[in-house]
């Protein structure tokens, strides 16, 4: 592991001048200023975000909060949820994700947690299960299409859960299209625009819907990723970008006719 690494605490005294890692670039962007007017609430309720410099160049970081306000479609009292863990670039190889994730599961033990709880993915937007694993965290639950629930303790408990009425979540949108989504992560303006004119230039239907606090994500998010998914024809359809042609390949594998 490289010796010049260096770990900035990021709070609401310096994430103007530190940022918040993502779309770093264009802080004059709808999606940033949405992430940064989120942020100023959320570190009010215990948000911890963490980025990794190595020399003068950012390549790393972790963004975690009480899995009681976090926005994850997760029950886990007691535990610290990690939303974001993140190493890019020449960064990557280095152990930088294992140390952040020591990062956080010490400030678990320090509060007095009973844990540290990540929902992982092997499609976009989430990391992959293998470093945490690796790391000593643990799978407790499954959710559709591909989540699970990966937990580390400090001290023996009941386990976070997923919820288990994705059906029913699903459902609850209706008919045509509705992309669901948070202003947690940066890219979802970019991400709503483009899931919305695929749909409406194959002749569907679409509407957005914004989650505006953490308990509704719990509660009625169609995807345990919480802060976005595109629920069609009442069932979860996605919950990452959607473009054109990939929305015409799942509906095709679907059985529907979009365009």
């Amino acid at each position: 592991m490289s010796e010049q690494y260096r770990i900035v605490d990021v709070d609401g005294s310096n994430v103007e001048q530190e940022g918040f890692f993502c779309y770093k670039s264009k802080p004059k962007s709808e999606g940033y200023q949405r992430k940064l007017a989120w942020l100023r609430q959320r570190f009010e309720e215990g948000m911890r975000i963490k980025i990794l410099y190595e020399g003068a160049r950012s390549v790393g970081t972790i963004e975690y909060l009480p899995g009681e306000v976090a926005w994850r479609a997760v029950e886990a009292p007691d535990f610290l949820l990690i939303h974001c863990l993140w190493v890019v670039g020449k960064g990557k190889g280095k152990g930088y994700g294992s140390l952040l994730l020591d990062e956080c599961f010490e400030d678990a033990r320090r509060s007095g947690k009973q844990g540290v709880v990540m929902v992982s993915s092997r499609g976009n937007w989430l990391a992959n299960e293998r470093i945490f694993l690796k790391n000593g965290f643990v799978s407790v639950g499954e959710a559709p299409p591909a989540f699970k629930l990966l937990v580390k303790e400090v001290r023996p408990g009941p386990a976070p859960s997923f919820p288990a009425n994705w059906d029913e979540r699903a459902a609850a949108f209706g008919p045509g299209a509705t992309i669901v989504y948070a202003d947690q992560c940066p890219y979802m303006p970019d991400a709503v625009s483009q899931a919305l004119d695929a749909f409406h230039e194959c002749g569907v239907e679409a509407r957005a819907v914004r989650l505006e606090d953490a308990e509704t994500v719990r509660r009625e998010s169609p995807s345990a990723y919480g802060v976005f998914g595109i629920v069609y024809r009442g069932k979860l359809f996605a919950y990452h970008y959607l473009g054109k042609r990939e929305l015409r390949q799942l509906d095709a594998e679907a059985g529907g006719a979009a365009g």
